[in-house]
Parts: C-alpha cells; sequence; structure tokens
C-alpha cells in the first residue's frame, strides 16, 4: 500500500525544482495511498490537489490548506463528505466515484462560501430520491453541481420543497446504513476465512516453498529408501500441481460476483499485490546469475571478446611500423566510461563495464601505445607500434646484424657501418686547434699536377704497349 512520504512529493513536484514548502500544485494520483497526511504541514501553499484513483477512506488533514481552490479525490473510497471547513478558499471540489452515502454529511459544505462546482456522480447518494433538490437547497452557494448549472428557478423550487425532501433523504439514508453495515459484517467474515486458509497453506509449506506431508508411523527401510529416492520427482508434481491450484483460484477470484464497496476495491489491491509477489518470486528464480566472462584461459592464451557489441577495424600500418585499433564506441558516451588496457600480445577495453578483448598479430609495446578519440564520430583509435623494429625517417630497417666471409654487398656496408659505430681509444686523435688554418695551404689550382696512373708491373696480366699513348 502507497503512502504520502516527502520523497514521492517531491518526486512529483519538479516543475517546481522540488521545492515542496512553496508548491502550488501536487498530482498523486493512482498511487494506492490509503490515508491522507503530512500535506498541511509541508504543502501549506496548495492551490490545486489531484488525488484521484486512490483508497482514501476520509478527508482528513486539508483543513490547514487555506489557499487550496480545487480539490480531486475521485475514485476513492470516502463514505462521508467532512474536514473542509478550513479550506477558505476551495472554489470547486470533485468526489466522482466514491461510497458517499450520507447525503446529509454535504451540509458541511456550508461553510465553504466559495464553493462553486461539486461534482458527487457515481456515488450511493446520487441515487437518492430527491438528491440534487437536497442538495441545491442545502448550498446555495452553488453554482454547477455534477457538471449541469443551477437555475434561479430550480433553487426557488428546490428550498420550496425542502421539508419533505429532507425527510425523504433522511429514510433512505438509514436504510442505506443498515445495508452498509451488513455488507461490513459480510466482508469481515470473508477475510478471516483467508486467513485461516492462508494459515493452513503456511503450516502445509515449509522455509523453502516445497510442500510436505506428515508421516506418524515409520516406514520399513525398504519403502523409506524408494521413498527417498522419489522425492524429487514428488517435489516436482506438487510444485506442478500447486501453480494449477493458483491459477484455479486466480480464474475464481475474478469470475466470482462481488459488490461495489471499498472492502472489494481493498480485496482486489491484495489480490493483485500477491499474483505480484509471486510473479517476483519465480522470476528470482529463474534469474540465474552469469559465470563472469573468461577473458584468459588456464594455459595463459588470450581470448577474442566482444561483449559490448561493437564494429572494429584492425590495421597494420607498416609506414609507421604500428597496429592501429579502430573501435566504434557509442558517440554521445562519456569518455570516463572507457578504459584501456594494452598488453605486448593483446588490447583490452572496458565499454560500460562491458569487455572488449582482440589478440594482435605482432608484439607490440605496451609503453609506446596511446589511445584519443574523436570528437566527430566518438570512436576510439589506440595506435600500438611493434616490437623488434626501428624506424628511421619513415623507412623500416632491420638490426644490425655481423658480417661474415661470404655475404654480399649489403651486408658488407652494414658491416662498414657497424664499424663506423665502433670507436677504438687508442686511435683518437686530438686535434691541434691552434695550426687549423695553417694545415690546408691554398694553392692554385692549375699547380697541382694530376698523378699519372701507371699500372703496376707486379701484376702478372700487364702488358705495355708502346703504341697506346698515355693518359692525359
Amino acid at each position: 500500500m502507497g503512502r504520502i512520504t516527502e520523497d514521492l512529493i517531491r518526486r512529483n513536484a519538479e516543475h517546481n525544482d522540488c521545492v515542496i514548502f512553496s508548491l502550488e500544485e501536487l498530482s498523486l494520483h493512482q498511487q494506492e495511498i490509503e490515508r491522507l497526511e503530512h500535506i498541511d504541514k509541508w504543502c501549506r501553499d496548495l492551490k490545486i490537489l489531484y488525488l484521484q484513483n486512490n483508497l482514501i477512506g476520509k478527508i482528513e488533514n486539508v483543513s490547514k490548506l487555506k489557499k487550496l481552490e480545487y480539490l480531486n479525490l475521485a475514485l476513492n473510497n470516502i463514505e462521508k463528505i467532512e474536514n473542509l471547513e478550513g479550506c477558505e478558499g476551495l472554489t470547486k471540489l470533485d468526489l466522482t466515484v466514491n461510497f458517499i452515502g450520507e447525503l446529509s454529511s454535504v451540509k458541511t459544505l456550508r461553510d465553504n462560501i466559495h464553493l462553486k462546482e461539486l461534482f458527487l456522480m457515481g456515488n450511493p447518494c446520487a441515487d437518492f430520491d430527491g438528491y440534487r433538490q437536497f442538495v441545491v437547497a442545502t448550498l446555495q452557494q452553488l453554482k454547477w453541481l455534477d457538471g449541469k448549472e443551477i437555475e434561479r428557478s430550480e433553487r426557488i423550487q428546490a428550498l420550496q420543497n425542502f421539508a419533505a425532501v429532507e425527510q425523504r433523504i433522511r429514510e433512505q439514508e438509514k436504510a442505506y446504513c443498515l445495508k452498509r453495515a451488513k455488507d461490513k459484517e459480510e466482508a469481515q467474515r470473508k477475510l478471516k476465512e483467508e486467513e485461516n486458509k492462508g494459515q493452513m497453506a503456511r503450516s502445509h509449506t515449509g522455509s523453502d516453498g516445497h510442500w510436505y506431508t506428515d508421516i506418524s508411523a515409520p516406514l520399513p527401510p525398504s519403502e523409506e529408501s524408494k521413498d527417498y529416492i522419489q522425492a524429487p520427482e514428488i517435489q516436482e508434481g506438487q510444485c506442478k500441481e500447486k501453480k494449477l491450484d493458483d491459477r484455479e483460484d486466480d480464474l475464481e477470484f475474478w469470475n466470482k460476483p462481488s459488490l461495489y464497496t471499498p472492502e472489494s476495491r481493498l480485496e482486489t489491491l491484495r489480490h493483485m499485490e500477491k499474483q505480484r509477489r509471486d510473479q517476483e518470486k519465480l522470476s528470482e528464480k529463474k534469474k540465474k546469475v552469469k559465470p563472469p566472462r573468461m577473458l584468459v584461459t588456464e594455459d595463459g592464451r588470450a581470448l577474442n571478446v566482444n561483449e559490448p557489441k561493437l564494429d572494429f577495424t584492425l590495421k597494420d600500418d607498416e609506414k609507421r611500423n604500428q597496429i592501429v585499433l579502430d573501435l566504434a564506441v557509442y558517440r554521445y558516451m562519456d569518455t570516463s566510461l572507457i578504459d584501456v588496457d594494452v598488453q605486448p600480445t593483446y588490447v583490452r577495453v572496458m565499454v560500460k563495464g562491458k569487455p572488449f578483448q582482440l589478440v594482435l598479430p605482432a608484439e607490440v609495446k605496451p609503453d609506446s601505445s596511446f589511445a584519443k578519440r574523436s570528437q566527430t564520430t566518438g570512436h576510439l583509435v589506440v595506435c600500438m607500434p611493434k616490437v623488434g623494429e626501428v624506424i628511421i625517417g619513415c623507412q623500416r630497417t632491420s638490426k644490425p646484424v655481423k658480417s661474415t666471409p661470404d655475404s654480399s654487398r649489403g651486408q658488407t656496408s652494414q658491416s662498414q657501418r657497424m664499424e663506423r659505430l665502433e670507436v677504438d681509444p687508442s686511435k683518437r686523435s686530438i686535434p691541434d686547434v691552434a695550426n687549423i688554418v695553417q694545415e690546408k695551404k691554398h694553392m692554385p689550382r692549375r699547380v697541382h699536377a694530376e698523378p699519372k696512373i701507371t699500372p703496376s708491373e707486379e701484376e702478372p696480366d700487364f702488358e705495355d704497349n708502346p703504341e697506346v699513348p698515355p693518359l692525359i
């Protein structure tokens, strides 16, 4: 059952920034509220109050709402008009479809001099002979009754016949009160019977919800063991029988005739709450806890996982010697909900607690990796440099390797380059700073005589041909 709480009022006061002390309009309809309370303490400035379609049985705790202009209590369990004298500014009162049988209780509204509209249709008193004439003559400040305007001639006629009409109304009220007392006794008797049935049912069920039967005499060993073996099957059968019984009880409840009384409304609500609780229990039993998803096997092998179900592309950028992962993360999702973890052989991205893991085709450097997010598409881009290769001027070169006698020219050049990197401390020479300029002798270009290239006679294949002129 619902109750009026401060949190409930604040949730329904969003148009006033959840401030309740200065609230002027409040809507608490369809909240299964049984009692009208606390509003006169928390919301003194209310002008409009909606409380229709609840289970309120009495008008109370509203007399301090001096500024209240419109009160809607339609579709409740109210049986009498009372405690509204303090609502000095009340101009409209809606009590449609309640259980008001004491029509004479409208006399309590005489002090509400600003009351112009009153709705009493759908109440037992609206079926009384002379109902409209009685209300029109009693509340002379009214302008509208049940949505119909009160004309001057109608009011004059009602005042002329008021004595006879009032006598008829009192007789009908008395008959209704006797009938209502019988209905209350019948409702209490049914409620006691249901409570007794519930106690009997609980005595035959255990704490785990299974049905059990009391066995006074012990069974022989053979029969006892046989029953022990068949116990799970018996329990399953009993559960099925219980479900069938519950369905039959539900059909019986909705098909049986019942009077439209406050007790019947409460009984219907309790039955629906019971069904809701039973459904929640069944759903909790069916709900199984999912085991945590395996990301790495026992032997240390990473698995490919895409629990958030995101599109992605994995590209091997040979030009920059790196692997690039483009993950289509939700565009408007906050970046704080994304966690990136790069390992040498795989990359893991947690998106709102859901893992995305991908095994990489090559080993990468986690320390040199970085992630960024696009401001237009929201995609997450993770760049991961590869291990084992060096990037020089956007060209990839392998690590230097020792040269061998049978190596090719490329290997020879690499070995020469490696020899240049090696420095022999004994061969170091300190340049003479004072004679740096003197080391270069400026001589005319013509003076320099180009050395003649003469073949060495030591070569075995050399033949000197005198007819061939010398090279200049």
